[in-house]
């Protein structure tokens, strides 16, 4: 099996390491990553990194996510999901208006609280263990970005969005705080990954599916190392200049309009050497390796 990306639909109920648990008995692969949990009754996108991919971790996992959400109004839950017991519970339920105006307030840089059930560490222990044993942490709050949310359907109680956000967002905390700002309460009670980064549900594989194909029809669905980073600009070097940048060596590089600081990625051909930073001075341009990966995988 070679490296690269692929992407699952992952069902309900079952774990993100039960499907890198099923991925790596169907592919026969060892190391497997993924790039970012998915709660057990959520679906949708779940991309998992082969072999040499699990380099790629630190630059994907950035990336923007987009989800659609189902918030139920009138009841939030302690663990601010449709799994945790009802703590608060309002019959006023806001009219359609009133939802779209406090969804717009949802937009932009926002201050999140994350939830006491979540996997953060907290003084070695996870929350959702301290909360478990009914212990409470004043959390800080953290400044994650909703670019996009798009309300797409009210049916009372059930509101449906489409949620574009950053890393660390927190979608059944958004749906808790939609609820507060309503002043009816909420909660999540559904929620389908859609996009991480370029990748998208769509040409993902059914988790069933693992177990029905065969290794060369598996084979067959990876994203191969070179398309996995399309949003980073593309150098091609040399046979002699992959072998530097390999060995971990800087390379002088001949600008080519690259902005210092940033990361691009180091072609031979059709196979990735390497993302590298650009550094160095404006007349005197380098591109230094950040993750190098190995020949012929």
């Amino acid at each position: 099996m070679h490296s690269g990306i692929l992407l699952i639909d992952k069902p309900a109920g079952v774990t993100s390491f039960e499907v890198v648990r099923r991925a790596r008995r169907a592919l026969k692969v060892r190391k497997i990553g993924h790039l970012g949990t998915l709660d057990p009754f959520a679906t949708g996108l779940l991309p998992l990194c082969l072999l040499e991919a699990t380099k790629l971790v630190p630059f994907l996992m950035p990336e923007p996510k987009t989800y659609r959400a189902a918030v139920q109004l009138g009841a939030a839950t302690d663990t601010q999901d449709l799994t945790g017991e009802v703590v608060a519970r309002s019959d006023a339920l806001p009219a359609p208006a009133e939802v779209l105006r406090a969804a717009r307030g949802f937009v932009g840089e926002l201050l999140q609280t994350p939830p006491m059930y979540s996997a953060l560490h907290h003084q070695g222990r996870r929350l959702y263990q301290l909360a478990r044993r009914g212990e409470v942490v004043e959390l800080q709050p953290r400044k994650v970005v909703v670019y996009h949310l798009e309300v797409d359907e009210i049916a009372m109680p059930l509101v449906t969005l489409t949620v574009k956000c950053s890393q660390g967002t927190y979608i059944r905390t958004l749906a808790h705080d939609l609820g507060a700002a309503l002043g009816c309460g909420g909660h999540l009670a559904a929620l389908r990954r859609l996009c991480v980064g370029p990748f998208a549900v769509e040409a993902a594989l059914p988790l069933a599916a693992l177990a029905e194909m065969t290794g060369e029809e598996l084979a067959s669905r990876l994203i191969p190392l070179a398309r996995c980073l399309p949003d980073l600009k593309q150098v091609t070097v040399a046979p002699e200049q992959v072998r530097q940048i390999r060995q971990g060596r800087s390379l002088l590089w001949a600008g080519n309009g690259l902005a210092l600081g940033e990361q691009v990625r180091v072609m031979a051909e059709t196979e990735l050497v390497a993302v590298a930073r650009v550094q160095g001075k404006p007349d005197q341009t380098l591109l230094s390796p950040v993750r190098v990966f190995a020949s012929g995988v």
